[in-house]
């Protein structure tokens, strides 16, 4: 019987994994930011810097050195390794340090997607070259035909046409951009069509009520509605009005809520604590409510929080998770005119 063959070495991609790591965290790219975040701290604050600023010896080095960035920042937003939705973006501006500092974390938050998107992509070829023990060509890695999409949203001044952005890329209903083109001369692979990151999981993808992204008017759907179909009737329509404005309302002195340390606080995630907390309004004669509203990338804004507090107790609602919830659970306490609610708003509070 032949002895057994030798085994082969490992191919190549799979030699000295944690040697590249440690070798890519501790090299000079590394180093430099190392000192860059040791000599940031040498900076004074905001009030001595004013002061120091009055003094050539220091005014000098921190104008070229604000030179410098400024200089660095405007290559980095004209390169040509950036995709061509950011190539399109408006120059580093020099002039407001506001919109500076807008653009810089919108390019930081361009090139962490694309990083992470990179990461992904790598991550799966390494996976199916392990798997399979040989080289994947590009060509297998074509997936879907999705491609990720970088870069916010921009239009085109004076063109029926808008860029695809990342407001778009992650659910709203204009997320592809139809073209047309002449088959015939068409060659080489299939482009690829902009999607979302698919790593990335939609909050909606587990709504039970699917979400509307169309540009019309907030339509609730367990409200009543009319005889003929037309409108919602309001929960508080069909009260008398002198129930729904009681001015009798005794005076009373301002009672000073408990301390913060004091004041029991809970997270209202799931279904189970929602019940525990409608039970405890059902109890309550009054409680105070402030919404969280939020439209930082996403369509029409959305109302992510909401704090509701007793004279005893606070609770902060997660209206994402328990959107399909939360009407049924506390319709009933919100719409009783016998409590008293102040809903915070802009400026100023509400009374119900």
């Amino acid at each position: 019987m032949e002895a057994d063959e030798a085994p082969h070495p490992p191919p190549p991609w799979k030699q000295n994994k944690s040697a590249v790591a440690v070798e890519a965290s501790s090299g000079s790219l590394a180093s430099a930011a190392a000192r860059l975040s040791a000599r940031s701290r040498a900076i004074p604050p905001a009030r001595d810097f004013h002061f120091y600023n009055n003094f050539p010896s220091f005014k000098s080095p921190v104008a070229a050195a604000a030179a410098r960035a400024e200089s660095s920042l405007g290559v980095l937003g004209a390169s040509t390794l950036l995709p061509k939705q950011q190539q399109q973006q408006p120059p580093f501006p020099t002039e407001d340090l506001d919109d500076a500092y807008d653009w810089l974390v919108a390019r930081n938050d361009d090139l962490l997607e694309m990083f992470a998107a990179s990461a992904d992509e790598f991550k799966a070829l390494r996976e199916k070259e392990e798997a399979q023990g040989r080289k994947v060509a590009a060509e297998e890695m074509a997936g879907d035909g999705f491609q990720v999409v970088y870069g916010k949203k921009k239009k085109k001044v004076g063109m029926g046409e808008e860029g695809v952005g990342r407001s778009e890329a992650f659910g709203s209903s204009g997320s592809v951009r139809m073209a047309t083109m002449d088959r015939a001369a068409a060659s080489g692979p299939k482009p690829k069509v902009p999607f979302h990151i698919p790593t990335i999981p939609r909050p909606q993808d587990v709504h039970r009520i699917v979400v509307d992204n169309t540009s019309k008017p907030f339509d609730h759907t367990f409200l009543e509605r009319s005889d003929d179909g037309a409108r919602a009737i309001h929960p508080l329509e069909k009260l008398p009005m002198e129930q729904l404005f009681d001015r009798r309302v005794p005076g009373s002195e301002p009672l000073e809520p408990p301390a913060l340390d004091d004041t029991p606080f809970t997270f209202v995630e799931d279904r189970k604590t929602l019940e525990v907390l409608v039970t405890k309004l059902k109890s309550a004669t009054e409680f105070a409510v402030d919404l969280e509203h939020n439209h930082y990338r996403s369509f029409q804004g959305l109302t992510c929080l909401m704090q509701i507090s007793t004279r005893t107790e606070d609770f902060i609602v997660d209206t994402l998770k328990l959107r399909n919830c939360l009407g049924e659970n506390l319709r009933e306490v919100f719409q009783d005119p016998t409590k008293k609610k102040a809903v915070q708003i802009p400026q100023q509070l509400a009374l119900q």
